[in-house]
Parts: structure tokens; C-alpha cells; sequence
């Protein structure tokens, strides 16, 4: 990767900004990119099949609007999922990373985007049929023409990537990685970031901790409760904390589109969660001790 610090810690997760959520028309999303940026937020998310392939031409043409020049800010978009949707027609749910398609869907996002380049192409989620070198072949081709600097992968675990690796560099990987959800510090993908010298990335980075009444859930609470007081922090402040203490360096990728929100995210960047407490939120999402 060129270099990590160019990326926001936080990430503006664009998924629900469109049909896929809130629905926004282009001043309100004008206005999102620009309470993003206010803010210090200059990395934006996106994949071509947010909003049904519909979100990437309404941020493009709402970032149009926006007085930033195009090297202030940082693009993130994925390719590979193909769908059926009003704005594709597909018999089956599949991926495709073929060369001509890798190639097709950068010049459908550049496009779509109104920009010359993507900072960070990731492909979307691994297909059993991946060929590297068709994919090194793609992304090689991109690079030299100058329209994506970084290329990386979403969903990928290490043997997938180190299938990728035997033809083309990986620069980051994308990956589920919350309280609830943390899979990823066991299964490799987080070690290999390190190992890898990668950029990490979270989706979902507050896991089901807002969206489901669980035991897991409650347990969690109940720890918070006294840690809030603590650090004088909010729940989803300590949330983004406990994975911006892992060793991989996490970006969050934070999908609300309201300012405040985004405000508290950023303000989680500056808590220095103690060791102990680390743990404790561990135990509380296992349900157990740590063995």
C-alpha cells in the first residue's frame, strides 16, 4: 500500500446513503460529503452493487457539487458480486473476476464516481473460480493506466489472499471485525493484516450490539455500564474502541450517515482502553473467561 495514513481512521461507510437506507437526493448527500469532510473525514466506502449498482453515480454526482480537491479525498470501491437488480439483469446470484469485467466495472465506477481514479479497488468477496493471474493481469493493467493506486480484497481469508499474492500484491482487507462479531482475531485474517503489512478494515464495526437483544448483548451492556462512566464515553464510542485497540491498526468502516455520529466515531480515536478492560468486554461477548 502506498501509504496508510493518506486513509481517514475513520471510514464513511456509504451503503445506506441511497435506496439501500436513507434515500438521500443529491443536496442531502452534498451535504453528508461535506459534514464528512468538515469533520475530517476524507475516506469514502462504496461498492458497485451498493443501492442496487444505483449509489456510486449519486455520490458521484452530489461530489461534484462539493468544492474539495480530488487528492484531499480517498475512494474505496469493491467489484466482483453480480446480482439481479432493476439496473442488471442476472439469472443467478455469482461473482465474476474475469479480466474484461475487473477492467469493465473500474471504468463503470470511475464513471459513475465522476473521478479519474479509485484509490482502493477491493474485490468483494472471494469466488471459488478466482484466477490469479487473470486478476494480476486486470489490476496491473489498472495501475499503469493510472486508475486505481492500491488494490486489495473484502472478505478474504489468508489463503485466498495468499492465492491472489502468488501473482499480484494485496494492500488491505476488508473484513467483519466487531465485539459481537470477532472472528477475525481467530481465523488468521487480522494476524495476516499484520503480517502482511495490510491495511485492516471493519465493516460493521458495532456488530449487532445496537440492532439485537441477545444474552450477548445484555452481557455487554452490563459491562459498559460502569466503563462509560470511566472513560466518559458512550457505548458505540467504547465499541469502536475495543477494535481500535487490536494490534492490526483497524479502519472502521462507519455506515451512519448523521454528523453527530460521525462526530463520536472520531472522538473514539483518542480513547486509550486499558488492558483489563479490554478483556473484560472479551469475556463479556464469549460469555466465558478467555481459556
Amino acid at each position: 500500500m502506498k501509504n496508510k495514513s493518506n486513509y481517514s481512521k475513520i471510514i464513511a461507510g456509504t451503503m445506506t446513503w441511497g435506496s439501500w437506507g436513507k434515500g438521500f437526493a443529491t443536496p442531502q448527500m452534498t451535504q453528508m460529503i461535506q459534514d464528512c469532510l468538515a469533520l475530517g473525514i476524507t475516506t469514502f466506502d462504496h461498492a458497485d452493487i451498493y443501492g442496487g449498482y444505483t449509489n456510486e453515480a449519486e455520490f458521484g454526482k452530489a461530489f461534484s457539487q462539493v468544492s474539495v480537491s480530488r487528492d484531499a479525498v480517498q475512494l474505496i470501491t469493491k467489484c466482483g458480486i453480480q446480482f439481479d437488480s432493476e439496473a442488471r439483469s442476472n439469472r443467478v446470484k455469482h461473482y465474476n473476476y474475469s479480466k474484461e469485467y475487473i477492467m469493465w466495472s473500474v471504468e463503470r465506477s470511475l464513471k459513475s464516481l465522476q473521478t479519474d481514479y479509485i484509490d482502493l479497488l477491493l474485490l468483494h468477496r472471494p469466488s471459488p473460480l478466482m484466477r490469479p493471474t487473470e486478476i494480476a493481469e486486470a489490476i496491473t493493467k489498472l495501475k499503469k493506466e493510472g486508475k486505481i493506486i492500491d488494490f486489495g480484497v473484502s472478505n478474504f481469508t489468508p489463503s485466498q489472499i495468499a492465492l491472489i499474492e502468488t501473482e499480484v500484491p494485496v494492500a488491505g482487507n476488508q473484513v467483519e471485525f466487531s465485539l459481537t462479531a470477532n472472528g477475525a482475531m481467530y481465523d488468521g485474517s487480522l494476524d495476516d493484516c499484520i503480517i502482511g503489512k495490510r491495511m485492516a478494515m471493519s465493516w460493521s464495526p458495532l456488530g449487532t450490539y445496537f440492532r439485537e437483544q441477545t444474552e450477548k448483548t445484555q452481557r455487554i451492556k452490563q459491562a459498559l455500564e460502569t466503563m462509560t462512566e470511566k472513560y466518559g464515553a458512550s457505548e458505540d464510542q467504547l465499541l469502536l474502541a475495543w477494535i481500535l485497540h487490536h494490534p492490526s491498526e483497524v479502519f472502521p468502516v462507519v455506515g451512519t450517515a448523521t454528523k453527530s455520529r460521525l462526530k463520536d466515531a472520531l472522538a473514539a480515536t483518542g480513547i486509550e482502553m486499558e488492558l483489563e478492560d479490554w478483556f473484560v468486554l472479551l469475556e463479556a461477548s464469549m460469555g466465558n473467561e478467555v481459556p
